[in-house]
């Protein structure tokens, strides 16, 4: 029992210490790459390596967060609450853009693994990688993907999304609130959310919105697909 016990605070604060390194760094160079959704993982990795510790140890005793994971998940609907107003006014335009934009994301998926004739279990582990990670890891669990994978390709999917999405979107000179809001929410997933909100109120709400909307379609449409191919 206490073996059990120092377990979990060694992890716990192998977790907390990690995060805030990781916080700290992102503050002060303010780099999208340094988000600390990736700095973190690598800062983990290190401290793990540091105390040898087992990362099946690892896991269970950081217990949790995966319980705070699914608290988060839950959580996700309070944005839809907040804003039904204009979900109403735009309910076309959001349901056909993030529609258009997670079935994108699917289709292209398919098309390169059986292109580059990647095995099939890589490509249902690539296959949830647009939608935010609560959200894959539980698709990737339901369909008997690598859960670890799948968390890998969403921060990848995310954080390239996020350091190229605001580049191409001016580029384009795509202007509208709604549209960048829509798009940062769909591809890079609760970081896009976040920086929709640095443009403002309507980006930052169409963010979120877009990153729930996308969760559910592919909550319902993932199976089907992984069932038709």
């Amino acid at each position: 029992m206490e073996k059990m016990i120092e377990s979990i605070l060694l992890c716990t604060a192998v977790t907390v210490i990690s995060y805030l390194i990781g916080l700290k760094v992102f503050k002060r160079y303010q780099k999208p790459w340094l988000n600390p959704l990736y700095t973190v993982t690598v800062f983990i990795i290190s401290m793990i390596s540091l105390f040898h510790l087992n990362m099946k140890d690892y896991t269970s005793g950081s217990g949790v967060f995966s319980l705070l994971l699914g608290t988060a998940t839950v959580s996700l609907a309070v944005p839809l609450y907040k804003h039904i107003k204009l979900i109403k006014k735009y309910f076309l335009v959001i349901l056909w853009a993030v529609l258009s934009g997670t079935i994108t994301g699917v289709a292209t998926v398919v098309f390169l693994t059986k292109l580059l004739h990647v095995n099939r279990e890589i490509m249902i582990t690539l296959i949830p990688k647009s939608v935010t990670a609560p959200i894959a890891l539980s698709i990737s669990q339901s369909v008997g993907a690598s859960s670890s994978l799948t968390l890998m390709f969403v921060l990848f999917s995310g954080i390239l999304s996020l350091t190229i999405g605001p580049s191409m979107l001016k580029y384009a000179r795509i202007k509208s609130g709604i549209a960048k809001g829509l798009a940062l929410g769909t591809s890079a997933q609760a970081i896009g959310a976040k920086r929709a909100f640095e443009w403002g109120e309507l980006e930052g709400a169409m963010g979120s919105i877009a990153m729930i909307t996308a969760a559910i379609i592919m909550s319902v449409f993932a199976p089907l697909i992984l069932y038709i191919y």
